[in-house]
């Protein structure tokens, strides 16, 4: 494939940087990675890539119209991975108009430039251009016992995070039936790997445990995940990217559904072996159980038959391998850790919110 040019929005945050990595390792692509740096955006995660000839840092935020027309009439990408949001359930409920003005306002305002320059590219390039909506399975609510979700499942959002990502879809959505801008748009189950903000479920746990503090886990810990490792994650969007039909819907998933007790459990039994404990418990008599989210789905699990079927991608790495990985890395890297967790966030608890009422 001859080297073509993209633009990676949140491309300093957990899957952005897995995503920028992968193309400037693996390709001879340019990207250019356009990022506000909040606390979850993080130049580190790039190690020595950051420097690479290929690789164009732009510290923007996506809500500044002017600043993306620029960007997008200097760099002309042939692609767009859109990564920049918040993400984190918990904080989307003590402080949800963040994310209203970032996933929302910010995709609403990327689309209408976005849409601006295509019609500015000549035939063959505008042919070849692509948007792709990088967006998660919260989207579709919440699961019962048995079933998955699929590209078709209805759309219900139970969080102001799925909530604003929902109204993302829908204005991507919308921008391809009412203007014809070639879209496409992803569903992915959680992600999991390097370099990922420990305010998530197994980087928490993991550092958690390696400085002797409890592992909190929300409810009964029965709420169910599919889980995803990162690079799979990459590699899917790369796929989606290169033959996905425009207009199209892809879901993302591992087919590994855990529920969070078991997440936890398989991260001690693996920091056992890897950095046992002074006193010689094992890590599991750590877990502690705390009042559930406000709102927490009880189930997540993500059907990923049609992008195997019509793109030819799989996840390679099952939860065990991509656990262990993961476990290493965090081991082998406290100083990025460190680093991340320097400023306000310190592993505390969020989203408690105000819950429901009645």
């Amino acid at each position: 494939m001859e080297p073509l040019r993209f633009l990676v929005t949140g491309g300093a945050g957990f899957i952005g940087s897995a995503l920028v990595r992968q193309l400037l390792s693996e390709t001879e692509h340019e990207v250019a990675n356009l990022d506000k740096l909040t606390y979850a955006g993080n130049l580190d995660s790039l190690g020595p890539l950051l420097d690479h000839p290929h690789h164009h840092f732009v510290h923007a935020d996506i809500c500044d119209g002017p600043v993306l027309a620029t960007l997008l009439a200097d760099f002309r990408p042939d692609g767009i991975f859109h990564l920049a949001a918040e993400s984190h359930v918990d904080r989307s409920i003590d402080g949800p108009a963040a994310f209203v003005q970032t996933n929302v306002v910010g995709t609403f305002t990327l689309l209408d430039q976005v849409r601006a320059y295509w019609r500015t590219l000549d035939g063959p390039r505008r042919d070849r251009f692509r948007f792709l909506q990088v967006s998660t399975d919260e989207v579709y609510g919440s699961l019962g016992a048995g079933g998955l979700f699929t590209e078709t499942t209805a759309y219900a959002p139970n969080s102001p995070y799925s909530a604003s990502k929902a109204a993302a879809d829908h204005w991507v959505r919308a921008y391809f039936h009412t203007y014809g801008l070639p879209v496409l748009t992803t569903n992915c189950s959680n992600n999991y790997g390097p370099y990922q903000f420990p305010e998530k479920l197994i980087p928490l746990m993991i550092l958690n445990a390696l400085e002797g503090k409890p592992l909190p886990v929300y409810g009964d810990g029965g709420n169910i995940r599919d889980w995803l490792f990162v690079d799979d994650h990459c590699r899917g969007m790369r796929q989606v990217m290169a033959a996905g039909r425009p207009g199209e819907v892809y879901n993302l998933g591992g087919f590994n559904e855990h529920t969070n007790l078991d997440v936890v459990q398989t991260l001690c039994r693996h920091l056992d072996a890897l950095a046992p404990r002074p006193d010689h418990k094992p890590h599991a008599s750590a877990i502690t159980y705390v009042t559930d989210r406000p709102g927490h789905d009880r189930r997540y699990a993500i059907d990923a038959t049609k992008i195997g079927r019509e793109l030819g991608w799989r996840s390679l790495e099952s939860f065990d391998t991509g656990i262990e990985k993961t476990v290493r890395w965090y081991l082998e890297n406290r100083p990025w850790c460190e680093r991340v967790t320097s400023g306000a966030y310190r592993r505390e608890r969020l989203g408690i919110g105000e819950g429901r009422v009645g």
